[in-house]
């Protein structure tokens, strides 16, 4: 019975762990046929793409920034082709390693090293870590000898800004640099083509039209074997360039201005007085924008940053001075405009032993022995200071702020291209006590009046009022990227009709007088009497092209050439009586503590359609420092004109 009951146990046991055995073979075919269909079917894509990532790369390009050109269309902001080397951080098992191989293949230097492993300490693990910016084609060519042994590295032909007259047009045109955490924060477009080599504006119109050149970024796909060698390339989608900007600018003409500013500090300044087109807006000194292109060095940086010049200024429209009597045809006008002075009244100018005094305070004339008895027309020409203070003692500095603000004083004028621009300070009774806390003094007022005191302009601003004196009075906007629905003819004909019209309804305020403060839209008209528009104009021309005149020897004989203007002198410091009594020349003088010398005009003075400014930073006196220079470029101006005319016109016919 043992037996047997043994035998009955035994096989209950053995049934017991066959049935185990099974039902654990059953759940094992089971997972393993799960298992295969999360493989095959479940999960196929993914996998599939996991296997096409191993066999395939692919690289982001930079796109492409668009072109800038000048005004006859020659290329002053083009794109060169540059060999690169990126390494992708997530496909590096040694850092280390890899770097020491790249070090020997192209050569970097323990300077660059340094700079590397501070970058990708900046990176995330996944984000690609550019190399080497601008590679030789020598190093590019090993480089890719040796890829296959080189996990991460990605050779890329990419491409970069170049700026074939750097040095002329940096101020205008600026420089691209790699993207910030400011920049990308600024616009979506940074964002969306954040790529290895991207590089975005960082100033003047680079950064300004950033949305128009930026671009598309493109894609390129290799099949690569085990190693990670290029096979052959599978696909490209090509960068996308970004759109061409035009500018006003006469590229000729800007870089003989900058010749002519060369080893100066100053700013010369050319306008069409009816379309507001700019011309010229050079500024030195200047310095290369390719350098920033991958990243300026440390030496060179500091060469341009501690320059006592300050080359990173745009002097044109971030450089403030007094004007100095280039206000003084403003100031007239506003007398003349307001009533407040005859031009045929005599005023005696006795030179410095007579001064002019106001409440116990002397102030001096230029010119040491004076002019004798001046009128308004003569006081332009000669730039009697002494009519000045008298004028402007009469005149009151709240209305010639009016005026000075109506011609273009005191206002940004293209700060939607430079963010740098500075509107400056055209002061009243009211500016004074607001920024300043005090009152407004009598005094203050008198040298007002001749450019000096509280008052501050840029030279780009000179030019604007000079134009809108020159074309007779009307509102213009100054513009330097090229618009075909803006021309002369149709200005011409604006003007016009409001000169048939006669006074428009809005030439007023509510009170109907015209001479309040107020905005004015384009072509209105800016004066409450031509006549006295003329009379500036006609002052301007005896200062230049009549004896006594100011820049009586920068004249040209020739009427094709003829041109008037003002010269101006800016002081930097109070001239002290025992100073004054040197009678020391500007060259005998400290560099620090010379006069700014600056010169507006308008040509040809016959039929005017240019407006010029020239501001010399301690020149000295503006007849002998900005008046010559404005001379030999009026000259190439109108040598121009119809050049420029001629292109005018056939850029309509292709648009």
């Amino acid at each position: 019975m043992q037996n047997r009951g043994s035998s009955i146990q035994k096989r209950r046991i053995i049934s017991r762990r066959l049935f185990i055995l099974a039902s654990a073979k059953i759940l094992l075919f089971a997972g393993i046929t799960s298992r295969l269909y999360s493989l095959q079917i479940s999960d196929r894509e993914k996998y599939k793409i996991l296997s096409e990532k191993n066999r395939i790369r692919e690289w982001k390009t930079p796109p492409q920034r668009g072109l800038i050109t000048d005004f006859y269309n020659k290329i002053l902001a083009n794109n060169d082709s540059v060999f690169q080397v990126h390494l992708k951080l997530d496909e590096v098992k040694n850092f280390d390693k890899i770097l020491f191989r790249l070090r020997n293949i192209i050569g970097l230097t323990d300077k660059e090293i340094k700079k590397i492993y501070k970058k990708k300490e900046k990176l995330k693990p996944w984000d690609t870590l550019v190399i080497s910016n601008n590679l030789e084609w020598s190093e590019f060519s090993k480089l890719n000898l040796y890829l296959h042994e080189l996990e991460g590295a990605k050779p890329v032909v990419s491409s970069s800004r170049y700026y074939p007259y750097g040095n002329d047009l940096v101020h205008i045109i600026g420089y691209v640099g790699e993207p910030s955490l400011a920049d990308i924060e600024r616009l979506e477009e940074i964002k969306e083509n954040l790529v290895p080599g991207l590089k975005v504006g960082k100033s003047g119109i680079e950064y300004s039209n950033e949305k128009l050149l930026i671009g598309k970024y493109g894609i390129k796909r290799y099949e690569v074997n085990s190693s990670g060698k290029r096979i052959n390339q599978l696909e490209y989608i090509k960068e996308s360039q970004g759109s061409e900007i035009k500018t006003t600018i006469d590229l000729e003409l800007q870089k003989f201005a900058q010749e002519l500013l060369k080893d100066k500090a100053g700013s010369i300044c050319v306008m069409d007085i009816y379309t507001g087109e700019m011309i010229v807006m050079a500024s030195s000194p200047t310095y290369d924008p390719n350098k920033f292109t991958h990243g300026i060095g440390h030496k060179d940086w500091g060469e341009i940053r501690d320059n006592p010049l300050k080359p990173l200024v745009n002097k044109s429209l971030a450089g403030l001075y007094s004007p100095g009597s280039t206000l003084k045809p403003l100031v007239a006008l506003a007398a003349l405009e307001f009533g407040t002075i005859d031009p045929d009244r005599s005023i005696e100018c006795k030179g410095h032993k007579h001064p002019y005094e106001l409440y116990g305070v002397k102030y001096h004339c230029w010119k040491k022995y004076g002019h004798g008895y001046m009128r308004l027309r003569n006081a332009i020409k000669q730039s009697c200071d002494i009519y000045f203070y008298e004028m402007a003692r009469i005149l009151g500095v709240d209305k010639l702020s009016i005026i000075a603000k109506r011609y273009g004083l005191g206002s940004n004028i293209l700060k939607d291209i430079y963010f740098d621009e500075k509107k400056g300070v055209v002061p009243n009774t009211t500016w004074k006590k607001n920024a300043i806390g005090k009152s407004w003094y009598l005094g203050e007022t008198v040298i007002n009046g001749i450019g000096q005191g509280y008052i501050q302009t840029t030279p780009l601003q000179l030019c604007l009022m000079t134009a809108q004196i020159a074309n007779g009075g009307y509102k213009i906007k100054p513009h330097i990227l090229y618009d075909e629905n803006i021309n002369f003819e149709n200005a011409k004909l604006k003007i016009a009709k409001q000169l048939a019209n006669g006074t428009l309804p809005n030439s007023s305020d509510n009170n109907g007088n015209y001479l309040a403060e107020r905005e004015y839209q384009l072509y209105e008209r800016l004066y409450k009497n031509s006549q006295n528009i003329s009379f500036v104009k006609d002052a301007m021309f005896g200062s230049t092209n009549e004896q006594y005149g100011t820049s009586y020897k920068s004249r040209y004989e020739n009427l094709k050439y003829q041109f008037a203007g003002k010269t101006g002198t800016s002081q930097v410091r109070r001239i002290t009586e025992a100073q004054r009594k040197l009678n020391l020349k500007q060259s005998e003088i400290e560099y620090k503590n010379r006069d700014h010398a600056l010169y507006i005009a308008f040509a040809p003075y016959k039929d005017p359609r240019y407006s010029i400014s020239v501001l010399i930073e301690h020149g000295g006196s503006g007849s002998k420092a900005a008046a010559p220079l404005a001379k030999q470029l009026i000259k190439k101006i109108i040598d121009r004109h119809k050049i420029r005319e001629q292109t005018r016109k056939l850029n309509l016919t292709l648009a």
